[in-house]
């Protein structure tokens, strides 16, 4: 027996969008996707006039043009989301338009997240049928729980079933998030094969199950790059279809990314505007970037590799930092010395061995380095 839920309405009008909020949204630290971007969704969704898969608030042609930006013929842009290869892009959102789910993987910081939300937002209108996977998620995050109040005063029934994230993007035809899937325990991962391959849900407690309907579909994010991974099972990876996010291309592309993301959390902290600081920006990228990369940009010395990822999300923190730091306690413009403890933090997770990486690479590169002399002096008094 089937559970019958109300479904989503295929026929959702585009004023749906800007309709979508919550109390306090506009005053949310970091608003969904679907509230901080409404404007730009509803610009699309009026403009789109492309076939539409069920269930889905815009076209798979609109959702790749809201993740990577553009202008559409009145005139509206619309703001990258994502800054790489725009078939990495296509393929993701084509693979949410078919049965099978979607394995974004990628090392760290390579926004994964942030793609998966967006597209999250821009296919079903709600970002938050999210599953946080960690050591501790239990089977429950992914089927259901229960109320025990309920369960103890009148027994099993659909009342006292609390539904997962998950089960309600299956019965409503949405698209739920899995994050950190590797992390999850591998027993506890396995419970999303019969939900990805049969497009069901049991609940033998109530002899019922709950069916997928149309729109349905799943992201999920991993990494392999850390501890404690938990590898995903033959059986489950063959459920996915895995899209690879690569680092930046360049170190144009990442001072891009970087300064486009600090201007936006730097606008609901009130800090300082990025292009004050955009020359502090590229020099933190390119201290990254060469230390990831393990040779200098000019391809002339070769660099030994701490053991942090120096991800392009660990810049953006950097950088937003600093910039905390110059509207606080400086005259608001972006300077090496606000810049200088946090790359040090972030360079140096390693004590001993990491200390040494970064001391060398301080008086071999950044001291000989025209126009540095500023960024070295700054480095040298936060790692006395």
């Amino acid at each position: 027996m089937s559970v019958s839920v109300e479904p989503t309405s295929a026929e959702a009008p585009a004023e749906e969008f800007a309709g979508a909020t919550v109390e306090g949204a506009a005053e949310a630290l970091r608003p969904h996707a679907e509230h901080a971007f409404a404007a730009e969704l509803d610009a699309l969704a009026a403009q789109d006039d492309r076939p539409r898969p069920a269930r889905w608030r815009l076209s798979p042609w609109a959702v790749a043009t809201y993740l990577l930006g553009g202008t559409l013929p009145d005139g509206t842009v619309i703001t990258p989301k994502y800054v790489g290869p725009r078939r990495i892009v296509e393929v993701a959102v084509t693979t949410l338009a078919t049965d099978r789910a979607l394995l974004l993987l990628g090392v760290p910081g390579t926004a994964k997240t942030w793609v998966s939300e967006h597209l999250a937002a821009a296919v079903s209108g709600d970002s938050t049928l999210l599953v946080q996977g960690t050591a501790g998620t239990p089977e429950e995050a992914i089927r259901y729980g229960w109320n025990y109040a309920q369960l103890l005063a009148h027994g099993p029934s659909r009342d006292a079933l609390v539904p997962s994230p998950v089960m309600r993007a299956m019965a409503e035809g949405m698209t739920a998030r899995v994050e950190e899937l590797t992390r999850i325990p591998a027993d506890v991962q396995d419970t999303l094969i019969t939900i990805l391959s049969e497009k069901i849900l049991p609940i033998p407690e109530l002899g019922q199950e709950v069916q997928a309907v149309r729109g349905f579909n799943l992201i999920a994010t991993a990494n392999d790059r850390d501890r404690g991974v938990n590898e995903l099972s033959s059986a489950l990876r063959r459920r996915f279809n895995t899209v690879v996010l690569p680092l930046p291309e360049s170190a144009d592309a990442e001072v891009d990314i970087v300064s486009r993301h600090v201007e936006q959390i730097g606008r609901s902290l009130d800090l300082p505007a990025v292009p004050d600081g955009i020359d502090e920006i590229r020099r933190v990228v390119t201290v990254f970037r060469e230390l990831r990369d393990g040779v200098t940009a000019d391809g002339r010395t070769k660099l030994k590799s701490p053991s942090g990822t120096l991800s392009t999300a660990e810049a953006i923190s950097v950088v937003t930092n600093g910039l905390a730091l110059a509207a606080h306690f400086g005259d608001g413009v972006l300077r090496a010395g606000d810049v200088a403890a946090g790359i040090l933090g972030a360079v140096v997770r390693d004590p001993a061995a990491d200390r040494v990486i970064w001391q060398e690479y301080l008086e071999a590169v950044v001291r000989e380095r025209d126009g540095w002399k500023d960024f070295y002096r700054a480095c040298r008094e936060v790692g006395a």
